[in-house]
């Protein structure tokens, strides 16, 4: 009876012990309080790197797509990642990784530079005032008003439709699926070509990777398929497999604001602001969730310190030529194998950092072998669209407008102002413009302006 009262006091009195002998580390991260420890958080930012790693490779093909010097790209990304990373592990001390969403580099390298002829450093401007407007709205504290003035439905909208678009873009890049060039009509590609054999074996892999819950399952696929490449001569091997760094100097400092000051900079600037706000909010009470970090109430505690973390990266983010900088889903990956703090978050950032090495590993990945990693994050982004009201056709009706427009007119872009313009007009000719929060009605104006100068028929 002694022992096991004397093994009850060493238990409840462990932590205490820990905080009070284990050093920077526990004083830093309260690693006792959350019960874990630095193996722990060390194998979960391990875990969370494998799972995004991936975007080392997807992000600056995506880039290249408008123009970008690839090499330069791959280096400014790990750059971002790792600065960003470690600002959140530092600052809000939670187990996030903080790098470019897929959906941003999509909207500047193949929607603005490689669709619509806008040049990237334009694309950048944009991006850079959108993150300047999510640090304006998160000092001031009015991420509640911009929450309340979009409606539920045209966020999910804004999931499912850029999710299609990056769905298709992936099936695009595995010659899958072709394009007439007279029409824009989509159909079938060629199945037997190297490259989308190679496309399919990454896919195959991905599949029965992520089926089994194996950490890093998307970029273990990316691999899988890149290897299979060699002998099918899609992957040609670079000379060296380490070497320094490319120089970020192409496209960093190189955004141009005066040229995103326009109309027509309008959909893409809500674009950007609403992949960056909306992203962070949803992410941070996910993985929050997941991490049991939440409070009674399903808050986060002081979730204004991972705000200011990404407005801040959002807004460094295109000075340095990555656009849309957010705190990424692939989190759930650590915070699955135990992270509890932002400890884990810096051991993500040092394997990024070791990868600044390894460039010409990432530059040897052809488009073939990242398409599976485009194909099933879109798919699970337009995943989001069974949530619509769809008994309430002035809820679907502009979701579903939103999606199509953007299948039809190979811009989510275009899609996204056709979708709240749409909204806007569904309620007020159906007699419910009461339902409209008063920022987009006045929003609908220059989106309106923009259909009626802007878009046209090519």
């Amino acid at each position: 009876m002694a022992s096991m009262d004397k093994g009850s006091a060493m238990s409840s009195s462990e932590p205490a012990l820990a905080q009070a002998n284990g050093g920077w580390l526990e004083r830093r991260f309260a690693l006792s309080a959350r019960k874990t420890t630095v193996r722990i958080e060390a194998l979960a930012g391990i875990t969370s790197f494998l799972a995004a790693a991936y975007l080392l490779v997807v992000i600056p093909s995506l880039l290249a797509t408008g123009g970008m010097d690839r090499g330069a790209a791959t280096t400014a990304t790990i750059v971002v990642f790792v600065l960003s990373t470690v600002l959140m592990g530092l600052y809000a001390n939670l187990p996030f990784i903080v790098g470019p969403g897929i959906g941003g580099s999509v909207i500047l390298g193949v929607t603005l530079a490689a669709t619509e002829h806008v040049a990237w450093q334009t694309g950048l401007g944009i991006a850079f005032i959108s993150g300047v407007l999510f640090l304006i709205l998160t000092l001031i504290g009015a991420r509640s008003l911009v929450v309340q003035l979009i409606p539920a439905q045209i966020k999910l909208g804004l999931g499912a439709s850029i999710g299609l678009f990056i769905a298709v873009l992936g099936f695009r890049n595995a010659g899958m699926v072709i394009a007439n060039a007279k029409t824009n009509a989509l159909a079938l590609g060629d199945f037997s070509r190297p490259g989308t054999l190679v496309a399919l074996i990454g896919l195959g892999a991905a599949v029965a990777l992520q089926g089994r819950k194996v950490p890093g399952a998307i970029l273990w696929a990316i691999l899988i398929a890149a290897g299979a490449g060699v002998p099918l001569g899609v992957t040609h091997l670079p000379a060296s497999f380490m070497t320094w760094p490319h120089s970020i100097a192409p496209i960093a400092f190189k955004l141009d604001i005066g040229s995103a000051l326009t109309v027509a900079a309008v959909p893409y600037l809500f674009v950007f602001f609403a992949a960056e706000f909306f992203s962070t909010l949803g992410t941070t009470l996910a993985v929050g969730a997941k991490a049991n970090l939440l409070d009674e109430n399903a808050n986060l505690p002081n979730i204004n310190r991972p705000f200011l973390v990404d407005s801040i990266a959002a807004t460094l983010g295109p000075v340095f030529g990555i656009p849309a900088l957010t705190a990424l889903v692939e989190s759930a990956a650590g915070v699955e194998a135990g992270g509890r703090s932002g400890l884990s978050s810096l051991a993500a950032a040092a394997m990024f950092a070791l990868m600044l090495l390894f460039v010409p590993v990432a530059l040897a990945i052809p488009k073939e072998a990242t398409a599976p990693a485009l194909i099933l994050i879109g798919l699970s982004m337009f995943s989001t669209i069974r949530h619509t009201h769809f008994d309430d056709f002035t809820d679907s009706l502009p979701v579903l407008s939103m999606v199509l427009l953007t299948l039809m007119s190979n811009s989510f872009g275009t899609g996204i102002a056709g979708g709240l313009l749409c909204y806007v007009l569904v309620k007020l000719l159906a007699g419910r413009i009461r339902e409209v929060p008063w920022g987009l009605i006045v929003l609908a104006i220059p989106l309106g302006y923009y259909f009626w100068t802007v878009v046209k028929p090519h």
